[in-house]
């Protein structure tokens, strides 16, 4: 089992905390797991066994506990047994539980639990459950494997390759960019099996995580919407335009129709919108977002085109690996153009460029001359899979292969 350190490290200093831990992300990125680990850490530390209760409400011998009264009776019977100490309370996909907002806000004002939930659908931080919940709230996005918490789970082929005890992650990034890190795809042996964990978990997210919980009326406009963000990670999205693609002389997609579809894909974190920022007006634009899949197995197994597929692997790769650093990211907007990510953290700030291969001068020019726009000192960074690195004008060029095994070798200020 992969211990997910960089989310526990996020989460530790809150194990204690009256705030409701919550972790959210796509559907077997790992959410389960992570809550085990967070529960077994807490054991290590002294915490009595009896008082750690778990409740996976995917487990049908709970189903039961799926009504919000039966679950807060189960819970207030094991809290009255433990004669006033502290429990700690985990709720794994808890929105399976209807009104489960009243039921974890009763057993939070008690004042004797620590709450950790997990759920794959952003309902979990929706305004209203905010609300219901007094903002007394934690959220950690959740993602498949990182390129290094794959290393890790391949460790013993990354071992068998090794030339004279060197250990080199490069032979095996080509395989992660296209199969990606969900941890049930890593755990297959070829291909063909790859293949139909994906597909299956596919339509498992947009089966349970989209179409039940959205209710829309068209499940096909639905999964024509869902393919086309997979397919073109990393483009700009418009309501309008993917609109006027699906509509045809027999069938017509409205723009609203198409809004709110986006919203319920969004919900279930199989895709993220990016929106842009405004470097000069130091502000978010609510136009021209883009949209990038959680992970580039489903790029791999749903993309439909051939054109520019090598910079939007790049860049979705790039993305999801600053995601799963914790970092809030944004497209940056320039007066001249874009620069393909800001990307922040307590209060700091890097701009990242990302490309393919810069094999001409016209190419560097292009990937580094995007940083001229920009006149203030934070660091800047181009990502690329060239061989070698051509840093330069005070701009670091970094490897794909070492930004994604270093978290290190980018620095925010």
């Amino acid at each position: 089992m992969i211990l997910r350190e960089n989310y526990l490290n996020r989460i530790r200093p809150f194990y204690d905390s009256p705030l409701i831990k919550i972790i959210v992300g796509v559907r077997r990125c790992g959410k389960s797991v992570l809550l085990r680990q967070i529960a077994d850490e807490i054991h290590r530390q002294d915490a009595p066994h009896n008082s750690i209760i778990f409740v996976d409400l995917d487990d049908y011998a709970n189903r039961e506990l799926l009504d919000p009264d039966h679950l807060f009776s189960f819970i207030t019977e094991k809290l009255e047994g433990l004669d006033g100490q502290k429990a700690y309370l985990f709720f794994d996909e808890i929105q399976n539980v209807r009104n489960f907002e009243l039921v974890v806000n009763s057993l939070n004002n008690t004042g004797r639990a620590s709450i950790f939930l997990t759920g794959s659908n952003s309902k979990l931080l929706s305004g209203e459950l905010a609300t219901k919940l007094g903002g007394r709230t934690l959220a950690f996005r959740m993602m498949p494997f990182n390129f290094r918490e794959f290393l890790q789970f391949k460790e013993d082929e990354l071992r068998s390759n090794a030339h004279e005890g060197h250990l080199d992650p490069s032979g095996l990034l080509p395989h992660y960019l296209q199969w990606g890190g969900f941890p049930l795809v890593c755990d297959q042996k070829d291909d063909e099996s790859r293949r139909v964990v994906l597909d299956n978990l596919y339509s498992s997210i947009v089966l349970r995580d989209i179409i039940q919980r959205s209710k829309t009326s068209s499940p096909a406009t639905l999964e024509n919407v869902l393919d086309y963000l997979i397919a073109n990670s990393s483009a700009t999205i418009s309501g309008n335009n993917i609109a006027a693609v699906l509509s045809d002389s027999a069938r017509k997609v409205s723009a609203p129709t198409v809004y709110d579809l986006l919203k319920s894909i969004e919900d279930s974190y199989i895709v993220s919108k990016v929106e842009r920022f405004d470097i000069r007006g130091k502000k978010i634009l609510s136009f021209e977002a883009k949209e990038y899949v959680c992970d580039l197995g489903f790029f791999h197994v749903r993309k439909n085109r051939v054109k520019d597929e090598w910079n939007c692997v790049m860049e979705t790769a790039v993305y999801n690996e600053l995601l799963s650093r914790g970092m809030r990211v944004y497209i940056g907007k320039t007066y001249k153009g874009e620069i393909d990510f800001i990307a922040e953290r307590d209060g700091k700030r890097c701009y990242l460029q990302v490309a393919y291969l810069m094999a001409d001068e016209d190419t560097r020019e292009r990937e580094f001359g995007a940083f001229r726009a920009i006149g203030d000192e934070y660091p800047k960074y181009v990502i690329s899979m060239d061989p070698l690195t051509m840093s330069r004008d005070g701009i670091t060029h970094l490897r794909l292969v070492d930004f994604l095994t270093d978290e290190n070798l980018l620095t925010l200020r």
